[in-house]
């Protein structure tokens, strides 16, 4: 990617339980905690971390990104550990996202734009997505899924169909690096993507590259095979690869939850060096960034 965020109308930065400025959040004391629990299944309430509108990331043209919160991963070099307990997000209600979404289609229809759902992980929350994501249809506004995938048999065929992109983050290419990366298996992952080729979605496969935890030729090697094989269950399933390089803007977050951050020494990987790995993916025909 050639240009960072460009911050229009929200915080410039995500600290736990906050960054909702201009979104309604629901007082838990004010709401029976059984009542509470049975609108998060129905999908009316969620648990949101904070928003952005940003520019030329998390999809085309400019986004309502929504971090929701909650995660079942525990990525090494996870750049927003502030997501990853559902229980530090705040309570909103899906009818209140979509209020912002309406207030911004201008912007998006100018653009090319949408709402971006991410997290943490968007699919711990299936029904509170699948509602913003309906909502997001109904007014015609694209909408995109930043997902690893793992949960990836929560998302139902419906939530599928209001889906015009998924950012899907194979965050490696071998089982025992993916797991050594985020604790869990590669599998799910996998299978996700061969779910979404097969329905027609249309898939952006990001990939960090971390110097010393991911960069290891066989796994980037691997990452480019997954992608190129989504490819060719459907041609045109992957648009396009982004070979994201690690960096340490998150350092300060670990810190102040009072986490062990095991990437705490390590160096962003050289110019040169993310671009050989872009060129490992061009190589089985996959345009990247």
């Amino acid at each position: 990617m050639t240009a960072g965020p460009v911050l229009l109308d929200a915080p410039s930065r995500r600290r736990a339980g906050a960054g909702l400025r201009g979104i309604e959040t629901v007082d838990p004391a004010e709401v029976d905690r059984s009542d509470r629990l049975a609108m998060m299944r129905s999908g009316e309430l969620g648990s949101v971390h904070s928003w952005e509108l940003v520019t030329a990331v998390d999809g085309p043209g400019t986004r309502l990104t929504v971090f929701l919160s909650g995660c079942p991963l525990r990525c090494l070099y996870c750049h927003n550990p502030d997501t990853l307990a559902m229980k530090d997000g705040e309570p909103v209600l899906a009818d209140d996202l979509l209020a912002r979404v309406a207030r911004y289609r201008g912007i998006f229809s100018a653009t090319g734009g949408g709402i971006t759902l991410s997290g943490g992980e968007v699919l711990m929350q299936p029904a509170f997505a699948g509602r913003i994501l309906r909502g997001a249809k109904e007014l015609g506004v694209h909408t995109t899924l930043d997902t690893s995938g793992f949960l990836g048999a929560n998302a139902t065929d419906a939530m599928l169909d209001d889906t015009d992109l998924v950012l899907l983050d194979i965050k490696s290419g071998d089982e025992d690096t993916y797991r050594r990366v985020t604790g869990r298996s590669l599998a799910p992952t996998l299978r996700f993507g061969r779910r979404l080729a097969e329905r027609g979605v249309t898939v952006w496969v990001r990939f960090v590259l971390v110097p010393g935890l991911t960069d290891d030729p066989a796994n980037v090697a691997a990452v480019a095979r997954h992608a190129a094989d989504l490819e060719s269950v459907r041609p045109g399933t992957v648009e396009r690869v982004e070979v994201l390089p690690f960096h340490q803007m998150a350092r300060d977050k670990w810190a102040a939850l009072g986490r062990d951050y095991e990437l705490d020494g390590t160096e962003p990987p050289t110019p040169e060096g993310t671009e050989a790995v872009r060129e490992v993916f061009r190589a089985h025909g996959l345009t990247t960034y």
